[in-house]
């Protein structure tokens, strides 16, 4: 019986849906200060719907991103929220196999890779982050590095900790072969596999996007994967803006979205979930599918 790792879907979106709070720019980090139980919820109804890795829900709480938006003293509290409300969506779900994923996200904001600092400053940034969340986790997730050098300092951050670390790249929607800064795919994933780390990903790039470029993961040598986001175009986003303009799309309900999930197992996946825009209920269609097929859903591919 071959085995799945489901994640979890994309918790930003999903929160501004459900929150009565206006957009933000420090987005599910705002959501988090001023309506905490609304995070819980969703980590729970993530789990409830099959997920078995959950992620912490850090994506916009970088020190970085803080500073630009006027709370750089909510880093550490926003941090240890996030821990606490994922360890207690878990021990509510009582559920002994969920493992809690740490957050490396883009430091400054999403796509935009020239933002990012020199090669040794970005990694100790990583590492501030990276040394919060240590104690608290199973395994890290570099989600949405958009160059090689993003993927690299957030990989050499999370070295000193022996916690399993997984690298998630974001590519180009017009592309298949390139990541959001135009380097190629195949030469980034060949670079990163001089590093130790465990799985190559690829995450909040569309689903058709995702499916060509899994063939080059393939050749990586390491376990694979994707969580695709539902986003019309992320053309519009810019540092410091609000995520209401970007639009879902209309054409990637459970049923279609489970459909470019059971290509990618094909391809060879083994790791699979959703980004911004995938709520529980794709997760748990996910889920029914696979085990309708016989997958077994598991947290770790370790035996």
């Amino acid at each position: 019986m071959k085995k799945i790792v489901l994640l979890d879907g994309g918790m930003g979106q999903e929160l501004l849906k459900r929150s009565k709070l206006p957009a933000h720019p420090l987005w599910s980090a705002h959501v988090m200060m001023n309506e905490p139980e609304i995070v819980e919820k969703l980590h729970i109804d993530f789990i409830e719907s099959g997920a078995r890795v959950i992620t912490l829900n850090t994506y916009t709480a970088t020190p970085e991103r803080l500073e630009r938006d006027g709370a750089e003293g909510m880093f550490g509290k926003l941090q240890d929220k996030a821990i606490e409300l994922a360890s207690r969506a878990r021990d509510y779900c009582n559920i002994s196999d969920v493992r809690i994923a740490g957050c490396l996200p883009p430091l400054y904001g999403s796509y935009k890779p020239e933002s990012t600092p020199p090669l040794e400053e970005c990694i100790e940034r990583y590492q501030i982050i990276s040394n919060k969340q240590a104690p608290h986790i199973d395994l890290f997730i570099c989600e949405t590095m958009a160059s090689i050098k993003e993927a690299e300092a957030a990989i050499t951050a999370t070295k000193s900790h022996n916690i399993e670390t997984w690298c998630s790249l974001t590519i180009s929607d017009q592309s298949k072969s390139k990541l959001r800064s135009t380097e190629s795919l195949e030469r980034a994933i060949s670079h990163l596999n001089k590093f130790n780390y465990q799985a190559n990903l690829i995450n909040c790039s569309t689903p058709e996007s995702t499916s060509l470029s899994l063939e080059v993961l393939k050749n990586g040598n390491k376990p694979f994967g994707a969580f695709a986001n539902g986003f019309t175009s992320i053309d519009a986003l810019e540092i410091g803006g609000t995520v209401d303009v970007l639009k879902a799309r209309n054409d990637l309900g459970p049923k279609a979205y489970s459909k470019y999930v059971l290509d990618w197992i094909n391809t060879g996946a083994s790791i699979i979930g959703g980004c911004c825009e995938i709520s529980p209920e794709h997760i748990k269609h996910i889920y029914k599918t696979l085990t309708d097929l016989d997958y077994d859903i598991v947290s770790t591919l370790e035996s």
